[in-house]
This record gives C-alpha cells, structure tokens and sequence, in this order.
C-alpha cells in the first residue's frame, strides 16, 4: 500500500516569505510549485527547484489564473483557449529552471482548479495546455471529478488527488474556503482521515455520509500555519500504518 505526499510551495514573493518550505519538502514526495501568476515570482521558482531537487522529490507545476493579490483563489472569466494558454506559459516556465527540463507533474491551483473540477470544457482547456509542453506529464486533479474525465479523454496521464486538510460536501467537491469548516487545523485528525482515504477508499463528509473516493496522491497545503507539524505528523502515521510514502 502506498501514496504521494505533495504539498503547494514555492509560494513567496520578493521579500515576503510565506510557509517552510525547506522543511516541508524534506517531508513529503512531490511539490507543486507556484509559477508567478498566483504567487512566487522566478527567484523563488529557481530556488525552490533546487530545493527540492537536491531533497530528490517530484517537481510539479502548479499554474494558477493571474491573481497575485487574491492569490490565485478568486473565479476569472477567461476563455477555455486562455486557460490553455496560461497553463502552457506557465508550466513551460517552471520547466525551464529544472534539470534536463522534466518536470513531474503539473496540478491546477486554486479557483482554476476548483472551476476545472466541474467544468469540463475548462478541464479539457488545462489538460491540452500540458500537452502543449509535454503529452506525458501526468496532471494531479480532484479525485472522480471532470479534471479526471477530461485527462482520460485526451489521453494525459492523471493521478486522482485528495486533500488531508480539507472538507468535503457529500457530492465529492471540497467545502468552499469562503465557509467557517473549509480547512482542518487538528494534525491529528487530518493524519485519521487520509489512512481512511487510502486504507477504506472512503471520506467521511460534511454530514457525516461516507463517499467512495481513490487516491494515488495527497495534498496538505504549505500556506498555514500548521503545515509544518501536519506533515510531520501525517508522515509519522501514514508510516505506522503500513503505507509507503513514495512520488506518483
């Protein structure tokens, strides 16, 4: 039995520093690392590439919409070929600063990620802004939702992602972050939800239904304050448990 760790990093800008990034990535498996539009800026892409490939850790993209202020997680009205677009800028860029120009994975951040989760037009949009750059680079999308179907559609690579530090609705989407339970806190509890995700193949949701869910990665966010002792505490359980923590 076995799962990715991936965690968002790569998130600060100019002289504003945001997470612990050097020590999350000594932590998990893979990283998703911003590209400049929602947030870090090219110093902090190149430093964070060589951060992570020194830790020997999967290097994916995480393209976000052009949304530095709000960081990436307020909807834009753009296009399925401007999505297209931005997601290949973006991910080409990443690209750019890694050795032998490989990257991972590449995993939509924020509202284009949420929005491409039902959305399959925009899904589709995403998808074909990978293949642009590389047709064999897998995507890190909502588990069972459009991001999947459309990855299957046009035959990219996919890995069904679900988030230890997030709530679910029952219809499988997350528990938007303008609401009071969006986000779990509690290391304890996020570590006991994810052995259930990749143990029973199962989340308990926000009425306490259970929905079938499989997961080939997970997410803890590196943008809060608990990130770093969420981490270290889901790896500590997921290790105890019997499950090998090992990149997509």
């Amino acid at each position: 039995m076995k799962i990715d760790l991936n965690s968002d990093l790569g998130e600060s800008f100019g002289r504003y520093q945001l997470g612990n990034d050097s020590q999350v990535i000594q932590l998990v498996t893979s990283v998703n690392v911003a590209c400049g539009f929602h947030a870090g800026d090219p110093d902090v892409m190149a430093q964070t590439v060589v951060t992570a490939q020194k830790a020997g850790v999967g290097i994916g993209a995480h393209p976000g919409f052009p949304d530095l202020q709000g960081f990436g997680r307020r909807k834009m009205q753009l296009s399925p070929l401007e999505v297209q677009h931005l997601v290949t800028y973006q991910v080409g860029a990443l690209q750019a600063f890694t050795s032998k120009h490989r990257l991972h994975h590449v995993k939509p951040h924020g509202a284009l990620y949420n929005l491409a989760a039902s959305n399959h037009q925009l899904a589709v949009a995403i998808c074909r802004g990978i293949q642009q750059v590389d047709p064999q680079l897998p995507l890190y999308g909502l588990a069972g939702s459009e991001l999947i179907k459309a990855a299957a559609e046009v035959d990219l690579p996919v890995a069904q992602e679900v988030f230890g530090d997030r709530n679910y609705l029952p219809d499988g989407r997350l528990v938007p972050r303008s609401q009071s339970d969006a986000v779990i806190t509690d290391p304890k509890l996020i570590a006991q939800r994810v052995v259930q995700m990749v143990k029973k193949r199962t989340i308990t949701t926000t009425d306490g239904s259970e929905i079938k869910i499989d997961p080939d990665t997970v997410c803890v966010h590196g943008d809060n304050q608990q990130a770093l002792a969420i981490v270290k505490q889901l790896r500590q359980t997921l290790t105890q448990a019997g499950i090998d923590l090992q990149p997509f």
